[in-house]
């Protein structure tokens, strides 16, 4: 069979790499070619059409900003598909730009599955009524969503979270000597440039090292900038779980690291901010699932706040050194956080879930 993979991000790529892997194993004589990273290029043992670092973007601004590029990638993406003629498209998130991907191929009658779903419980709901007619299949990773999307009538699976078995199978070796705080600023120039310069108010006053997760997609000179002058801040890249596992907490920008961090067992502080604008449009369309009002996945999961949220206007130097100080000096709080990082886990169920999601994709193309 040949596949077609679609990722517009680091953790795209990461999941995309592990459904890869799984559907080589289910399938020896599968083909594939993708846009996504480098993860999935090891797998896939080829490169990427397009890497996913030349088009992530982030909040409204920056959508208007790059529309051009947005519409001669989407056609050329469409042009390569009609060529290489797929048995199967797999969509990976990225809705913004999957999503008019999952309509080309409908109309052109290509198979399409979407792994990672679009959360419409978060925000545009009126996604769903394209979800129900263009896929062929769905497959959620979260068990907060099983509910919603039976409530509006999206057919879906679920086979568990692919993150468990990628932090479950990872070989954690220690990236340094000595205690240090973890800093994850994200993989958007946008969430680096309005994480680290708080982060780095606080850095000088935290009596220890500081270890910058260097995103995949970055390069040192984007962190540059903001750690200069910061003699106990280093920037290390390739590996996040290892700077995870062995720090004493970890400051988080919210996505796919606050889960990684729960999973490895990281005490963490997850802090979020974009433009007024982009800020002041996203509260309008919010839409709440029952009423929870949390962006972190792991809190999501869990339905209660296991780890604090710093948002926009409350993302401040103050409260991030309070909430660090308290997450490294409380031990009632940090055995509560551990706490609640087990209940995360068993909620999410064990490891098998790309390879489950692999034979279904590829019962469904027989």
């Amino acid at each position: 069979m040949r596949y077609y993979l679609i990722a517009g991000e680091a953790s795209g790529d990461l999941h995309g790499s592990n459904l890869i892997r799984a559907l080589k194993a289910e399938d020896p004589g599968a083909e594939f070619r993708f846009r996504g990273g480098d993860l999935m290029a090891a797998e896939a043992g080829t490169a990427p059409v397009v890497h996913y670092r030349e088009g992530a973007i982030m909040g409204f601004t920056a959508v208007l900003r790059k529309a051009g590029a947005l519409v001669s990638s989407l056609r050329s993406c469409q042009d390569d598909i009609l060529s290489w003629k797929p048995d199967a498209v797999i969509l990976i998130d990225y809705p913004g730009f999957n999503l008019r991907i999952a309509r080309f191929c409908h109309i052109k009658h290509v198979k399409v599955f979407w792994y990672i779903a679009p959360k419409t419980w978060a925000s545009r709901p009126g996604r769903n009524r394209e979800l129900k007619v263009y896929l062929d299949a769905m497959y959620i990773v979260f068990p907060f969503e099983i509910k919603y999307f039976e409530s509006v009538g999206v057919p879906f699976e679920y086979h568990g979270n692919p993150l468990v078995e990628a932090v479950d199978a990872h070989s954690f070796t220690r990236p340094c000597d000595g205690p240090y705080i973890a800093l994850l600023p994200g993989s958007r120039g946008s969430e680096i440039s309005r994480t680290m310069p708080v982060a780095m108010q606080v850095a000088g006053r935290l009596g220890r090292k500081v270890i910058v997760a260097g995103a995949p997609s970055r390069t040192p000179e984007d962190y540059a900038p903001y750690t200069a002058g910061h003699d106990n801040v280093e920037v290390v890249f390739g590996r996040t779980y290892d700077i995870l596992k062995f720090a004493d907490a970890a400051i988080i920008n919210s996505g796919t690291a606050s889960l990684e961090a729960a999973l490895i067992g990281t005490p963490q502080v997850v802090c979020w901010s974009t433009s007024p604008f982009s800020a002041f449009i996203a509260r309008k369309i919010l839409h709440v699932l029952d009423n929870i009002e949390f962006i972190s996945l792991g809190n999501l999961c869990l339905g209660r706040e296991a780890f604090k949220e710093l948002i926009q206007e409350d993302f401040t130097a103050e409260n991030l050194e309070a909430e660090l100080k308290r997450i490294t000096e409380d031990d009632s709080c940090r055995e509560k956080m551990l706490s609640d990082y087990n209940e995360i886990r068993a909620l999410l169920g064990g490891d098998g879930a790309s390879r489950a999601v692999a034979r279904s994709m590829i019962e469904k193309l027989f």
